[in-house]
């Protein structure tokens, strides 16, 4: 039986991160909201299932319905190769993953930093305030973290965790590719200043399963309604 993937159509978002471990793993699954939102909008909105949702993405694996993107990568990881067999890497893994999330909320607040009840207009005087503080501080205290958990791996600093590819290693290309169309005068010197990183983005984008799927029409471009959005005034050379 084919995963199911549950996330907003038109976006990347949060569902990349779970789409870019089925596919490099060439896993069976279906991206249920390209063609039917109305099935998410149901299980979100039901009143018999007794472990709803609170909001996409989530995952349907026969019975079982998972949510949070950490979550479902704790759970998929494992069956997909994408972990490791050690049990103390594994919650390591684990908390890269919550690390990443936490990141994405800063990246997200940059441009909605009132209320996402708000548009962008709306709050651009707090945003460009909040960007800045972003750049100067937020953004080399993540990248500088994940430089160094690549670079402290004893087994050579080519993955995040243990000697094998990862969910983890997954989701950091994908928050690169995000920051370089985001922040790309900000990025710009990124692969001298994090030079570990910049290898780990370039070894995933070759990897058979993800060039391909890079080059699919399954692949959803970054856009002004995701999470990592492109205001040319929030970004600035990274000096």
């Amino acid at each position: 039986m084919a995963y199911e993937l549950y996330y907003w159509d038109g976006i990347p978002g949060r569902g990349e991160f779970i789409r870019l471990a089925l596919e490099e793993a060439g896993a069976d699954y279906v991206d249920v909201v390209r063609k039917d939102t109305a099935a998410m909008m149901k299980i979100m909105a039901g009143r018999t299932e007794p472990h709803i949702p609170f909001a996409p993405p989530f995952l349907k694996d026969g019975d079982m319905l998972i949510s949070h993107v950490a979550n479902i990568l704790f759970y998929l990881g494992p069956k997909l190769g994408l972990a490791p067999d050690d049990e103390a890497l594994r919650y390591f893994t684990n908390g890269l993953q919550l690390t990443i999330a936490d990141f994405l909320v800063e990246v997200h607040d940059t441009h909605h930093p009132i209320a996402v009840s708000q548009y962008y207009e709306e709050q651009k005087g707090p945003a460009l305030a909040r960007a800045a503080s972003f750049l100067d501080e937020r953004l080399p205290k993540y990248l500088g973290y994940f430089e160094r958990v690549l670079q402290q791996n004893p087994h050579g600093g080519k993955h995040s965790v243990g000697n094998r590819l990862s969910y983890v290693d997954l989701s950091l290309f994908h928050v690169i590719e995000g920051l370089l169309y985001a922040f790309p005068r900000a990025m710009t010197r990124y692969e001298a200043r994090y030079p570990a990183l910049a290898a780990l983005h370039g070894a995933v984008r070759e990897r058979p399963n993800i060039k391909r799927y890079l080059a699919s029409d399954r692949r959803l471009s970054f856009n002004e309604s995701g999470i990592f959005r492109h205001y040319p005034e929030l970004d600035r050379d990274d000096g």
